[in-house]
């Protein structure tokens, strides 16, 4: 029987947190990795334009016969999750419930959220903690310096954690007790972000908790036997420069071609077209 085959999409290359937990919960599991770092951040955008580039991205991850896709983009998450699961035949999920199931399980009755500036307006993250937790306190903050900040590489040193100190001080005066990162870009500042906030305050990345649901859904539905592939390869996508890709494959989880990885730069013109189509 064929192995599973999971689709994973992001704004860039903060996505690749997500496929790393998927990989370490479903190691023969194949990847197939779209990252739109031309058009990235998507925090910048309208939702409408992050819609479309979710339908656009979900169509060519769909001509990979993916058996499941992931959402690892908290703001296409936040405006096209649904969107997403109307129009394609296979299940989708996304990075915001997962995370907010693990700040409430964390007990914490005062839970700050961090993301995009679309994420944060939407309040996804403030609605789906209180179907779970109506009495938790929920303070959100917009930090657009952050997914510049990884998007160039940049993840410590004393100006990165001056940007970090700035941005979490409103929600540090609040009092919260845990912090969601509320874009997969930010788990990779994650160690500035924790000495920041100081070990009082719980950090929760939604990556771990996505990938424990897409093994779940995974091995629920196809078996243990479908989910392994003896050795399979991995495709990583990139409407921006493949040698970022690279770079970031292997400086930060020593990925390369020489474990199956295989790297391709589709151009936004190219994805426009291949997403004129249905899903």
């Amino acid at each position: 029987m064929d192995g599973i085959t999971i689709g994973i999409f992001d704004s860039g290359i903060g996505g690749l947190t997500v496929a790393r937990a998927v990989h370490e919960a479903i190691p023969n599991a194949r990847l197939i990795y779209f990252g739109d770092t031309a058009r990235c951040p998507y925090g910048d955008r309208s939702p409408a334009e992050v819609r479309t580039f979710a339908l656009q991205i979900a169509r060519l991850l769909s001509n990979f016969s993916v058996d499941l896709m992931v959402v690892a983009c908290n703001t296409a998450t936040a405006v096209a999750l649904d969107d997403l699961r109307q129009r394609c035949n296979v299940p989708v999920l996304g990075v915001i419930e997962p995370g907010a199931r693990a700040a409430v399980r964390s007990g914490a009755a005062r839970i700050g959220v961090i993301g995009t500036v679309v994420t944060i307006a939407s309040g996804a993250y403030e609605q789906a903690i209180h179907r779970i937790a109506p009495e938790a306190q929920v303070f959100g903050r917009a930090c657009p310096a952050f997914v510049p900040l990884v998007e160039q590489g940049k993840l410590d040193g004393p100006d990165v954690e001056q940007i970090v100190r700035e941005s979490l001080a409103p929600l540090l005066d609040a009092g919260v007790e845990a912090l969601i990162l509320g874009c997969t870009h930010y788990p990779l500042l994650q160690s500035v972000i924790q000495r920041v906030a100081g070990p009082h305050v719980r950090v929760i990345s939604s990556a771990a908790e996505t990938a424990a649901e897409v093994a779940a859904r995974c091995y629920e539905g196809f078996g243990t036997s479908r989910a392994s592939l003896a050795r399979p390869w991995h495709l990583f996508m990139t409407s921006g420069a493949p040698e970022r890709m690279r770079h970031a494959l292997r400086d930060w989880f020593q990925w390369d071609e020489a474990v199956g990885v295989r790297i391709v730069h589709v151009s936004t013109d190219a994805l426009a077209v291949v997403g004129a189509q249905d899903v």
